[in-house]
């Protein structure tokens, strides 16, 4: 039987492409043999792996510098193309040579130009989208849909849709993609109320973006016959950690708590134990809910709710760490020196039983606040809380020290009501209690990275690649004027930047009043971190060896690191033809998973701009100070200070004088006053319009 794997090692020996008759020469197919050739063949070339040319040949895409890869729409009609393989740069997509793929659209790509790292789709292996939500155009040319996603940047041509009133908010489904030579077509299977509410903004982002619901039913049953708790069976074979001091620190709102840490002193330094969920032993390889949580690949966040990855009896039951009750977990033991070092690691399953369910803002009222009330509570925990603390300073120095970029960036943190009204947006506390977490975590990845690494192991690994010498150069012409600005730089010469200076540039703003912009503008300038199954290093933590191991129960890579892990504790060695296997699979884990996260983050900020455009609809007319974080030649963006809101006030409305975008300082600069608007200056702004369907709020000036 002929085998995919036996075809692909073909093509790599050979130097051109192949024929068909060529091929079949070449592998010595008889009539039979020759038919399943012909349907191989369909199959790489639907899958992308391998390439027909227009000639009719056959070869591997890397050989004719095809590159495959998602498509990352823009709005304006442009894209990049973000390559599976890592270390590969993104590919600039111009809006005349994108073949009509759309955001998440898996593509292959012609690199047109090396050195401006642009090329053109040639292909389109998997349309991302299936359906699209938009507002019904009536023209006299025919019925149209405007989507709401701003990445589709095409109005769709609508088969039907007679029923439709213009203005009609409706969901449809995509019958043909667009082309060169034909605009999209689609079909209207759902007239959508338009949202009265913001819950119920939030339900139509939930159709934007295909998310589903509700679990199928087959995962559902599958999920009602795992056990209601710990057996002693279970326990078997387990080392038990009931005893030990353990406790898990999370939001107030949280309810599948997938980490746990527990602490001892020891004269060379500390013992620090992370107790991860063990999800893996529930859910095993391929089956009916593993296959699901593939699909979904992350559990998406929202104020209200939660679209989790795994069915709720096991992300809030069974394998969350409730406290008072046995739990199975995976542990990471890590052994540090007084100074900070990691001297060894151990992994094993365990059964645990945590202590307390802590927040984070309990945490903190022990140990920065010193609440006399809290810490007589948790007395017999203090010991262990400010040993944590201790041990998370030492780590976060050591991480500084070796250039791991610290960003403190706020984020929103929308509180709702009762009735699911806004009550305000306000910056999301980040405190020690959130450190010590977020430390213990990186600490425990980095083991289990490292240890996957050193033994050859198939794997995914975290990667994130440093930025591209362009966006750096891009990024000093709007920090080195703040640095010379506040004394911090006197050299008047020309300064060149490089990736190793963005941690130094982070510590010296720290205090400064553009800090929080500069560092978003950093945050911008670097590539996304991702999965990959080669490990190139991270460069934002500054560390050669990461992964993703301690969120198994909202994230699918850490399930499969688990399983790895697992699998090679219990054999000790893996078979040849087992590497193998891992090393088929990964790739296309990693892809998908890189992409289900790019799409949750997407949801997250249609959710905030929804939610910020409900929370200021009342407010128009009012006057609200701010400042200017970002400018460009239309306007200025614009961050409310009483509120973390972001608006956008137009040049066009700043009608005291004409003025004009000078790119050297990336300001606005009056023709006749010379008033300048530039990044991180203060500014009084009047609510003007507040957009509820494209979630935008535009700022006017107050009249003088």
């Amino acid at each position: 039987m002929l085998k995919k794997k036996d075809l692909l090692k073909l093509f790599k020996k050979q130097s051109r492409p192949l024929t068909f008759k060529e091929i079949r020469s070449l592998m010595e197919l008889d009539r039979k043999g020759a038919r399943n050739l012909k349907k191989l063949l369909r199959e790489l070339v639907r899958s992308g792996e391998i390439i027909r040319t227009r000639k009719g040949r056959y070869g591997l895409p890397e050989e004719m510098r095809l590159i495959k890869g998602y498509f990352q729409a823009h709005r304006d009609g442009y894209g990049f193309v973000l390559p599976e393989t890592s270390g590969e740069q993104d590919i600039f997509i111009p809006p005349r040579a994108t073949l009509g793929a759309l955001e998440g659209d898996r593509v292959i790509a012609r690199l047109e130009n090396p050195l401006k790292r642009e090329g053109r789709i040639v292909r389109i292996i998997e349309h991302a989208q299936k359906t699209v939500v938009g507002t019904v155009d009536i023209t006299r040319t025919g019925i149209f849909l405007r989507p709401k996603r701003k990445d589709i940047p095409f109005d769709i041509y609508i088969i039907g849709g007679r029923k439709a009133k213009n203005g009609d908010l409706v969901k449809a489904e995509i019958l043909s993609y667009p082309t060169d030579k034909r605009p999209p077509t689609a079909r209207i299977t759902k007239i959508l109320k338009k949202p009265s509410t913001p819950l119920e903004d939030i339900e139509l982002i939930i159709d934007e973006f295909n998310l589903k619901r509700r679990f199928p039913r087959p995962v559902n049953e599958e999920a009602q016959k795992l056990p209601e708790g710990i057996t002693a069976q279970m326990a078997k074979g387990r080392k038990a950690l009931r005893t030990l001091p353990t406790v898990t620190i999370d939001g107030e709102q949280a309810k599948d708590f997938d980490d746990a840490v527990s602490i001892i002193s020891r004269p060379f330094g500390y013992t620090l134990y992370v107790h991860i969920a063990d999800v893996g032993y529930f859910v095993p390889w391929n089956s009916i809910i593993d296959k699901e949580a593939f699909q979904r690949a992350t559990s998406v966040y929202f104020p209200d709710r939660v679209i989790p990855m795994l069915p709720r009896k096991l992300s809030e039951e069974l394998c969350s760490l409730r406290p008072k009750v046995p739990r199975l977990a995976f542990t990471v033991e890590m052994n540090f020196t007084k100074e900070g070092e990691m001297t060894s690691s151990r992994f094993y399953p365990s059964i645990i039983e945590s202590n307390e369910r802590m927040t984070y803002t309990e945490v903190k009222a022990i140990l920065v606040d010193q609440d006399s009330s809290l810490r007589r509570k948790y007395d017999y925990l203090l010991g262990d809380l400010e040993l944590m603390a201790e041990l998370c300073n030492i780590l976060r120095q050591r991480r500084a020290d070796r250039g791991s970029l610290d960003f403190d960036l706020p984020e929103p943190e929308i509180l709702l009501d009762l009735r699911g009204s806004i009550e305000n947006i306000i910056v999301a506390e980040r405190n020690l209690a959130h450190m010590i977490i977020e430390d213990f975590m990186i600490a425990a990845n980095e083991a289990v990275a490292e240890f996957l690494y050193t033994k050859g192991i198939p794997s995914l690994y975290r990667i994130h690649e440093p930025p591209e010498q362009g966006k750096i150069d891009s990024l000093a012409k709007m920090i080195i004027p703040v640095l010379r600005k506040h004394a911090l730089l006197k050299s008047k010469k020309r300064i060149n930047l490089s990736a190793a200076d963005l941690p130094g540039i982070i510590q010296t703003i720290k205090g400064l009043p553009e800090e929080e912009i500069i560092n978003h503008l950093i945050l911008r300038s670097m590539k996304q971190a991702r999965y990959s199954p080669e490990n190139i290093g991270h460069y934002g933590l500054a560390s050669k060896c990461y992964t993703h191991f301690t969120s198994p129960i909202r994230r699918y890579p850490d399930l499969v690191v688990h399983r790895i892990l697992r699998e090679l504790l219990t054999k000790k060695r893996l078979k040849a033809r087992r590497i193998k296997e891992l090393e088929t699979i990964l790739p296309n884990i990693a892809f998908h998973c890189s992409k289900m996260e790019r799409l949750s983050d997407d949801v997250e900020r249609s959710v905030v701009s929804a939610m910020r455009a409900w929370f200021m609809k009342d407010r128009v007319g009012d006057e609200f100070s701010g400042r200017i974080v970002s400018v460009n030649a239309y306007g200025l963006r614009i961050r409310l200070n009483d509120f973390y809101v972001e608006g956008f006030l137009h040049v066009s409305h700043m009608t005291d004088d004409y003025y004009i975008y000078d790119e050297p300082t990336l300001s606005l600069v009056g023709r006749r006053k010379k008033k300048t608007y530039s990044i991180g200056d203060s500014i009084t702004v009047r609510v003007d319009r507040v957009d509820l369907e494209e979630r935008e709020i535009v700022f006017g000036l107050p009249q003088a």
